[in-house]
């Protein structure tokens, strides 16, 4: 009889929060990774900008805290009207060329700051920006950024799938930043969870991811 075609998991790139780094995104997805197993796998990259650390932050020295912009010298508050954001261009050259040589992807994850940096790339994808060939993203305890010279990404409805995962108690990224950030997106698919500020993977959460990951096929970004 005909053989089924073997289709590949969906490639995630994964973009971490402020103060993370690839590898321990890496360490903190473990769940997800499993619950996603055969359906989708992620892949992480380190953010450009080195932050500013003690040796307690990184007592290896090998995997120094990092983060995707800046809304003062070398700090971050997500809840800042920056009036001069410095970083945010290296960090979209950075994905690009992740995207360039690691892709092809299908998607974005992204967590916290690194989901607000996903958010600014859904929406130069859906202004047709070439470098960006995803189809969707899944975005965890996103926001909006405050800052006015990054505006321009939420004038127009963001025409891209979007998941968005909110915890009712996140004590970082308030639930309700995240909330409005959804409402920048065209049908915005929201995933409440009673938890904080952590990627979930309850029975829950997973069943809500594949439901969405279900939407796309492998390849579909090109």
């Amino acid at each position: 009889g005909a053989v089924m075609a073997e289709t590949r998991p969906l490639r995630l790139l994964a973009l971490h929060g402020y103060w993370q780094s690839a590898r321990r995104l890496r360490q903190r997805t473990g769940a997800l990774r499993k619950a996603l197993r055969g359906r989708a796998e992620l892949v992480a990259i380190d953010a450009p900008h080195r932050l500013p650390s003690s040796a307690e932050d990184d007592p290896d020295g090998d995997d120094p805290p990092r983060g995707w912009w800046f809304s003062g010298p070398g700090t971050f508050e997500a809840g800042e009207a920056a009036a001069a954001p410095a970083g945010l261009e290296e960090s979209l050259s950075a994905v690009a060329a992740a995207v360039a040589e690691h892709g092809p992807f299908d998607g974005l994850l992204g967590f916290s700051q690194g989901a607000a940096l996903a958010a600014m790339v859904c929406a130069l994808r859906a202004r047709g920006d070439p470098r960006f060939p995803v189809a969707f993203a899944v975005l965890v305890a996103a926001f909006a950024s405050r800052a006015p010279a990054h505006g321009h990404f939420y004038r127009e409805p963001i025409a891209l799938p979007s998941l968005h995962v909110v915890g009712d108690t996140d004590a970082v990224i308030a639930a309700a930043l995240s909330r409005e950030l959804a409402q920048c997106f065209v049908e915005p698919v929201v995933l409440s969870h009673p938890g904080g500020h952590f990627i979930p993977a309850a029975a829950a959460q997973k069943k809500a991811y594949l439901e969405f990951l279900e939407r796309f096929c492998p390849g579909q970004g090109q």
